[in-house]
């Protein structure tokens, strides 16, 4: 389970890059009920995504030339840098060098082998969202890719992680869990499922933990986004469905069987 004693590997942050910010600020507060306090003029439009005064997500302008807009998983490192070594001698892509953001801590943008986006954060003020898994928070992180077994090589050749495969009905589902905790279950954040269409993109796709999985499918298509996967119930799991924003933007939304749970509080 994702929580926010934030261990090498797992999902600590996520953020949303908008042509159009104060657009996406409007929907997702209309969909999730999300507050959005800037960070500043020094930060350039970027701002957080609240739930009750805590972050759960952040948003700003598209910086790279020719990006999408497209929310970004950033996974837990001791090492941006040496992460981002290790990424190139997989075969995946540094497509920003890590730097320092201000005294938050060190970051860079990534890509791995199959061209599939992604982020490492080296903490150093800031150690990651201050609510997960709770309602409207980060529940759980998808990689959506061609080739689940080299994706599962790559990634745990850069944080270690442990995987599980289990048989779903139309294929196999793997189950992905951080390094660190005896109990490989509750050490989950995410799983790797193979492409759905010949034209998808390799992609992360973030979860959201909600009440009602339908009554946010509407509110979403009330607001100018779009359904991608219509609401449905996955035994064992729970109701969800995968939806974009009106910039297109993909994410996925799940009301979880097992209630969530208030996340233990961060180490740092």
């Amino acid at each position: 389970m994702l929580t926010t004693d934030f261990v090498t590997g797992a999902p600590c942050w996520l953020d949303l890059g908008s042509p159009n910010t104060e657009g996406a600020a409007d929907f997702y507060r209309d969909v999730f009920g999300w507050e959005f306090r800037s960070a500043g003029e020094e930060a350039g439009g970027y701002g957080f995504f609240q739930v009750d005064g805590k972050n759960v997500a952040a948003l700003g302008p598209l910086t790279e030339e020719g990006a999408s807009s497209a929310w970004t998983v950033y996974f837990r490192t001791p090492d941006a840098d040496a992460t981002a070594k290790s990424a190139e001698q997989g075969g995946g892509t540094v497509r920003v060098a890590p730097f320092d953001a201000m005294e938050a801590g060190r970051m860079g943008c990534l890509t791995d082998p199959a061209g599939a986006e992604f982020a490492v954060w080296q903490p150093a003020a800031v150690q990651g969202l201050e609510k997960v898994t709770d309602q409207g928070s980060l529940c759980w992180a998808e990689l959506h890719t061609g080739d689940p077994t080299a994706a599962k090589a790559f990634y745990r050749g850069l944080f270690g992680w442990r995987s599980e495969d289990v048989k779903v009905p139309g294929m196999t589902y793997t189950v992905l869990s951080t390094a660190a905790g005896e109990d490989q279950q509750k050490a989950s954040f995410g799983g790797v499922v193979p492409l759905h269409e010949p034209a998808e993109k390799p992609h992360w796709l973030p979860y959201f933990e909600v009440p009602d999985v339908d009554q946010v499918v509407a509110r979403t298509e009330g607001n100018g986004g779009s359904v991608l996967m219509p609401a449905a119930d996955a035994p064992d799991i729970g109701r969800m469905a995968w939806l974009a924003d009106p910039y297109g933007a993909p994410f996925a939304v799940i009301k979880s069987v097992t209630p969530p749970v208030e996340p233990a509080p961060s180490a740092g």
